[in-house]
């Protein structure tokens, strides 16, 4: 198969969601608190439904299954990895995921959940949690009890363009007016460390996970920090943000032409502004900002037209 395997979301009601998934990017959303976008994902609780070619109509884990071929054998008994758009509307709940390990040994089998952040957009002088202030493990436990949320959680000024590493095992959240690309491990378990107190759709406060969360934290926090690589060519940039266990993420901003080879496993591409056309074997794809798809395996060169700007990851 040597097209590219374009794919519809599936979207999430979240208690922090909002409208901007519509107003930034045409999706006919369920409600006006969608909060995620699910765009490439072969994770049960939310999978993406392929709408071009021979496999229309298939989800993105039946294709898994079916032809692992068009993922280069990659070695892993389900898709790995999972991209989201996240509309914060307001505050996130204050959270950190398990690694491997982990959540083999307590979530029945899953992914950790090790993740990377692109700001889309934010308000100005929107911020992040990222990281706490806790040396000891006793002193992480006292803070929270004592709700010494102030002095625990460390906070981060953003601006659209940043990227962020996030390991498992990172006190982490969004903030309140935060539109984000979130590449991460194909994984469905967060432990709520502190929730603003809020309430459910069921009337009742919202599940906390102290027990687990403090198991998986990284106690005293580490900060990753991550150096892009940019490399200008002719009509475009390519920006490497990171290059992980899990995945590798560039952006690349087609300001006229790119011409690349696909080399990898696979490649997952959103298209996060503007429009254009993807050239493969002389047929003609039209993308534009919102759209989806996986480049599969050995499908070669290709050409991206346009004024484009694009998210790209692979394992």
């Amino acid at each position: 198969m040597n097209e590219p395997i374009f794919l519809t979301p599936s979207f999430q009601e979240r208690i922090w969601g909002g409208t901007r998934l519509k107003t930034v990017y045409h999706y006919d959303i369920p409600s006006n608190r969608t909060g995620e976008c699910w765009a490439i994902s072969g994770h049960e609780h939310g999978e993406s439904t392929i709408i071009s070619g021979i496999y229309t109509g298939r989800t993105l884990s039946e294709l898994w299954n079916l032809n692992p071929n068009l993922f280069g054998f990659y070695n892993s008994d389900r898709f790995p990895l999972l991209t989201k758009i996240l509309d914060a509307n307001n505050d996130l709940s204050i959270q950190v995921h398990p690694d491997d390990e982990f959540a083999s040994n307590f979530e029945n089998g899953e992914f950790g959940k090790t993740e990377c952040w692109y700001i889309i957009d934010c308000k100005q002088d929107a911020e992040i949690v990222f990281g706490h202030h806790a040396q000891t493990k006793e002193e992480f436990k006292m803070m929270i009890e004592n709700n010494h949320w102030n002095d625990l959680l460390q906070r981060i000024k953003i601006k659209p363009g940043d990227f962020f590493y996030v390991p498992s095992g990172t006190i982490h959240a969004l903030c309140e007016g935060t539109l984000v690309l979130e590449i991460q491990q194909s994984s469905d378990t967060t432990y709520r460390v502190y929730d603003y107190n809020r309430y459910g759709s069921n009337g009742k406060k919202r599940d906390l996970h102290l027990e687990k969360a403090i198991a998986v934290t990284t106690i005293p926090h580490v900060t990753q920090k991550t150096e892009p690589k940019v490399r200008s060519m002719n009509e475009a940039t390519i920006t490497t943000f990171i290059k992980d266990n899990y995945f590798t993420v560039h952006k690349w901003d087609v300001h006229s032409r790119l011409e690349l080879v696909q080399d990898q496993h696979f490649m997952m591409v959103s298209v996060i502004d503007g429009e254009g056309t993807l050239e493969v074997n002389r047929h003609f794809y039209p993308i534009k900002k919102g759209g989806h798809f996986i480049l599969p395996y050995n499908m070669e060169n290709f050409i991206l037209k346009g004024n484009i700007s694009l998210i790209v990851s692979h394992p």
